[in-house]
C-alpha cells in the first residue's frame, strides 16, 4: 500500500470546549460546504424536490387585523423551497435567517410576498412556500347574559412563488361548533309524541376547516373568514355562559341543525358568493356522540386546477 493510500494518523484533539474561539473569514473559508457538493455526490434518484425546508420555527410577532391594530401573538413558521434535480441540497439555515430580517414586521400576506421573493434570490430556487400559523383571539359575546369571553382561532397565512414569479395567497381557518343531529331531533319528537316517552336528541362538537385563496386585489383577514363560517353555521361553540345562554344554545341547535353535508354546503354558499375569495375548500368533520367513528365531508369551488377537495385536509382535523 502506498503512502497516499494509507489513512492519516489520528491525531490527539483536545476536548476542551475553546471559548475564546472567533472564526474569521480565512477560518470560515475551509468548512465544508455538503449541500453545495457536485451532483455526482447526490445519494438516491438525481430528481427535483418540490418542498425542502423548515417546519415549526417559532417568533413572537404582530399579525395584521381588520381593524388595522396588529395583535402581538407567537407564530409558528414553515418555509420551503424548489431544489434542482443538479444540486445536493439546500443552505438550510438560510430558510429561517432570511425570515428572520422581517421579525419586526407585521405578518401579512404583503409581508410574505417580501420574503418569498427574497426566498428565490437567497436560496437560487425556481419556487417558494410559506405559512405561518397562529392562535387568534376573537372576544365573544354570550348568547343571552351580555358575558364576554375570548374564542381562539387556529389560522395560517400562506403564500406561494412559483417558476414565473407568479404570487398567490391563501388563509387557513379553523372553526369549531356544534352540530345537533337532524334525524335524532325527528326520532326524539316521534318517541315523545306517539309512547310519551322522553328522550335527548344528540349532537357534538364539530369542526369546519377552511382553505380560501384570495382573489387579486383584495384581502382576507381572519376575523372575515370568522364572520363567513358563523354565517352559515350559526351554531358556534360558546366561551363564557350562564343558564340563559345555555337554553338560548339548545334553541340555536334547534333552529340549526345539520347533517355533516349540509355543514359543507352552508359554508360553501358563503364562501362562493365573496369577491374576496377566488378558489376554496372546505373540510367538515361531526365528532360523533351515537357513533365511534366521525362524520366527514369535503368540498371544494371545483377551479381549473385548483384546491383540491381531498381527505389529506382532515390530518389532526380533531376538536
Amino acid at each position: 500500500m502506498s503512502r497516499a493510500e494509507h489513512p492519516p494518523r489520528s491525531r490527539d484533539l483536545s476536548r476542551r470546549y475553546d471559548r475564546n474561539f472567533r472564526a474569521d473569514d480565512a477560518y470560515r473559508a475551509t468548512l465544508p460546504d455538503m449541500q453545495n457538493k457536485d451532483a455526482s455526490l447526490i445519494q438516491g434518484a438525481n430528481v427535483p424536490i418540490q418542498h425542502v425546508g423548515i417546519s415549526g420555527f417559532r417568533l413572537p410577532m404582530l399579525v395584521a387585523t381588520r381593524d388595522g391594530k396588529p395583535l402581538p401573538l407567537e407564530c409558528t413558521i414553515t418555509g420551503s423551497v424548489s431544489l434542482a434535480a443538479d444540486r445536493k441540497g439546500i443552505n438550510m439555515s438560510r430558510i429561517m435567517r432570511t425570515f428572520y430580517e422581517f421579525k419586526d414586521r407585521v405578518v401579512s400576506h404583503e409581508l410574505l410576498e417580501e420574503v418569498l421573493i427574497r426566498y428565490k434570490k437567497d436560496l437560487d430556487c425556481s419556487r417558494a412556500r410559506i405559512l405561518v400559523e397562529f392562535r387568534y383571539p376573537i372576544l365573544q359575546k354570550s348568547l343571552r347574559s351580555g358575558l364576554e369571553g375570548w374564542q381562539y382561532y387556529r389560522a395560517v397565512l400562506e403564500g406561494t412563488i412559483d417558476d414565473l414569479d407568479r404570487l398567490r395567497r391563501y388563509v387557513h381557518f379553523d372553526f369549531v361548533y356544534s352540530s345537533a343531529c337532524p334525524c335524532s331531533a325527528e326520532l326524539t319528537e316521534h318517541a315523545r309524541e306517539e309512547r310519551s316517552a322522553y328522550g335527548i336528541p344528540h349532537s357534538q362538537r364539530s369542526k369546519a376547516r377552511v382553505v380560501a385563496e384570495v382573489a387579486p386585489g383584495r384581502a382576507l383577514f381572519v376575523e372575515d373568514m370568522k364572520d363567513l363560517c358563523l354565517k352559515g353555521l350559526q351554531t358556534e361553540t360558546q366561551v363564557m355562559v350562564k343558564r340563559e345562554d345555555e337554553q338560548a344554545f339548545a334553541e340555536l341547535n334547534g333552529a340549526y341543525s345539520k347533517f355533516v353535508e349540509d355543514a359543507a354546503r352552508v359554508v360553501y354558499e358563503q364562501f362562493d358568493a365573496d369577491v374576496r375569495v377566488r378558489d376554496f375548500v372546505i373540510a367538515c368533520s361531526h365528532l360523533e356522540s351515537l357513533h365511534s367513528h366521525d362524520a366527514v365531508s369535503v368540498i371544494n369551488k371545483g377551479m381549473p386546477s385548483g384546491l383540491s377537495a381531498d381527505f389529506s385536509n382532515f390530518r389532526d382535523l380533531i376538536c
